[in-house]
């Protein structure tokens, strides 16, 4: 069985040899493709000194990397890593396994179980970024998925040839869990350790846009999964809005048999035109991604039966 380590890289050159190292000793028969993302310093060079097969990315973002991965290599089983060494290799045998054992199509390296994100990571804000997204989501899926944006996963070939990125920069980890969710693969996950960065090392991580960047593909996202739900609730904003502009016009007429609130009465008529556009459309886009849905599982079939046949 073909086991490939995936990593992402853009200017890692302090940690990029340790990584492969660490890789090499854990996996000794995997293969370890670095991707390199239009990195300013030696880390593609690096990377083929310590043995790593290195391919170029041009396209800046690492969904676009993942979506390069996902489509160039084959093996059995996948295990996708940082190259900035926060995630010990050690852990990797025990992401594998349910894969390996069928237990799961993607297993996710959980940073935030047993603490050692929360103590070593020393950028502002993150823990909360993270706590938001994994209580939205959450929410959203009625999931419990501890750790939504973890950057160490195992795969196997079902699960990555099957799975469409459309996310170009760091919205891809969270992309990988709706996607999950809402196509009802097997997920598990395990706790891991992180570690920070080390010296010298810098995050290409912004707290605040890429955190934007997130919201708005879970945004985004729910739109495209869940069209019924989220329509259905504009169309309950717009309904009450509607409502509590034209109470008052509705009350003027009953005592005093005229409107002399014109404007009112014409804003709670179009908020509740909106309201009713908006209920209109859950119902059509829940049949048209109820359909979408029914074409996805025959392409799993499709994709499944491709695999079994190499």
């Amino acid at each position: 069985m073909e086991i490939a380590v995936l990593i992402p890289c853009y200017n890692e050159a302090l940690t990029i040899g340790k990584v492969i190292d660490d890789f090499k000793k854990e996996l000794p028969n995997a293969k370890i493709y670095v991707y390199d993302n239009n990195s300013r310093d030696r880390t593609a060079e690096i990377a083929e000194e310590h043995g790593a097969i290195v391919k170029k990315e041009y396209r800046q973002g690492k969904g676009n990397v993942v979506r390069s991965m996902f489509f160039d290599i084959e093996a059995d089983y996948y295990i996708m890593i940082d190259g900035d060494d926060t995630y010990p290799a050690e852990f990797a045998h025990s992401l594998l396994e349910p894969i390996m054992n069928n237990e799961a199509d993607m297993v996710i390296g959980d940073r935030l179980s047993n603490g050692t994100y929360e103590s070593e990571n020393k950028r502002n804000f993150h823990n909360f970024g993270n706590n938001l997204v994994k209580g939205l989501i959450n929410t959203l899926y009625k999931s419990n998925i501890n750790d939504i944006m973890t950057g160490y996963r195992a795969f196997n070939k079902f699960f990555v040839k099957s799975f469409p990125v459309m996310s170009p920069g760091f919205e891809i980890e969270t992309e990988l869990s709706i996607h999950s969710l809402d196509k009802r693969f097997l997920i598990k996950e395990l706790p891991i350790n992180y570690r920070d960065r080390p010296e010298g090392s810098e995050s290409k991580l912004n707290t605040f846009s890429d955190g934007i960047k997130v919201l708005r593909t879970i945004f985004t996202l729910f739109k495209d999964f869940k069209p019924f739900f989220f329509f259905l609730l504009w169309a309950v904003i717009f309904f009450l809005l509607g409502l509590a502009a034209g109470i008052p016009v509705i009350v003027e007429f009953l005592s005093t048999q005229f409107v002399t609130k014109v404007p009112s009465a014409i804003l709670a008529v179009g908020l509740e035109i909106l309201s009713m556009l908006s209920l209109a459309c859950a119902l059509i886009l829940d049949t048209v991604v109820a359909n979408s849905r029914k074409q996805y599982e025959l392409e799993l079939h499709r994709v499944k039966a491709l695999i079994r046949s190499k």
